[in-house]
């Protein structure tokens, strides 16, 4: 028996949940519910909070925004409630589906803003617990680093990646998805790996090596120790701003440990940092003496640092405040 097709599976005065037109008439009030006993809930926000981490995991893969992941999940909610479940045999793969169609829509939006985007472009920086460091292929997956190299591949390509290699989901699950074939899905996955393989972060560094790292880096910033700093940085360090055109950020990469290590010299006296787990990796939080942040991701391979990305831009700082719950 083949899965019921989205626009085939709602009452026909319900909206089809695979598409951004209007959600359901009574529906766009909704909010999508965002934890408490799914065991207590009805059918389909039970479904819906069982996978919600998943889901939130899968849009902000795509999408580099958090922001954005929790739009797409209340999109996806709207039109999850707007389904007949009794023929729906994988609750999992069909919300899955939802959630990649909404943020390839949105995806495509983005990418025209991005285009006009004061200064470096950073994805926005998610508080995680040490945990999400165990599995190695998610951390890798949401790290800066990996979130940069996926911004150069298309949306199409981009969607396939991150479902085939992060959420190993099979050819015919990603094709219904992204509204491929599943040989055409194939070709884009493969040319997709290529490209990333190319790009990509090629050496693994475990999670003690860079906490060790990273507080050496923290007492040489916070002491001002700038021949420190130069040995702990990479000849070929580059250095990532992003203000937005929002706060003062260089609107160009810094390369180099010559010109990397006294910007970070400078902030001696004038910020306070303390340690952070940023998407998987450690990190550092920075509290500027004129009430400005910045989170602080730090790339380390072969016992030096390698990339630094800090994100100024107060817009893409508000979910530090709690850590997001990331799932695979």
């Amino acid at each position: 028996m083949n899965q019921p097709d989205e626009r085939a599976s709602a009452d026909p005065g319900r909206a089809d949940p695979a598409r951004t037109d209007p959600a359901p008439a009574g529906g766009s009030d909704r909010a999508a519910p965002a934890g408490g006993d799914p065991g207590r809930a009805d059918p389909a926000t039970e479904a819906f909070l069982a996978h919600r981490n998943l889901l939130f995991t899968v849009a902000y893969e795509m999408l580099g925004s958090a922001t954005d992941a929790e739009d797409v999940l209340q999109e996806t909610w709207l039109r999850w409630i707007g389904v007949d479940l009794g023929p729906i045999r994988d609750q999992r793969a069909y919300l899955v589906r939802i959630t990649t169609r909404q943020a390839l829509t949105r995806l495509r939006t983005l990418r025209r803003r991005r285009e006009s985007y004061v200064g470096p472009w950073l994805p926005e920086p998610l508080l995680t617990t040490p945990d999400v460091a165990d599995d190695v292929e998610l951390a890798d997956s949401v790290s800066m680093a990996m979130l940069l190299v996926l911004e150069t591949l298309t949306p199409t390509e981009r969607a396939v990646f991150v479902l085939r290699e992060v959420f190993d989901l099979g050819y015919d699950e990603i094709a219904a998805a992204v509204d491929r074939t599943p040989a055409t899905v194939r070709q884009i996955a493969h040319r997709a790996r290529a490209h990333v393989a190319a790009r990509r972060p090629r050496e693994v560094v475990s999670a003690a090596q860079s906490r060790d790292v990273l507080a050496a880096f923290h007492r040489a910033v916070e002491t001002g120790d700038l021949q420190r700093l130069l040995d702990l940085l990479a000849p070929d360090v580059v250095l990532l701003t992003d203000g937005g055109g929002v706060v003062r950020a260089a609107l160009t990469p810094i390369v180099g440990a010559e010109r990397v290590a006294p910007v970070l010299g400078n902030l001696t006296g004038t910020a306070t940092l303390r340690p952070a787990w940023i998407n998987g990796h450690p990190a550092l939080l920075a509290r500027f003496t004129d009430g400005t942040d910045a989170a602080v991701a730090v790339r380390v391979d072969g016992g030096r640092v390698t990339g630094l990305y800090a994100v100024r831009n107060p817009e893409k700082l508000a979910h530090l405040d709690a850590a997001a719950s990331l799932h695979r």
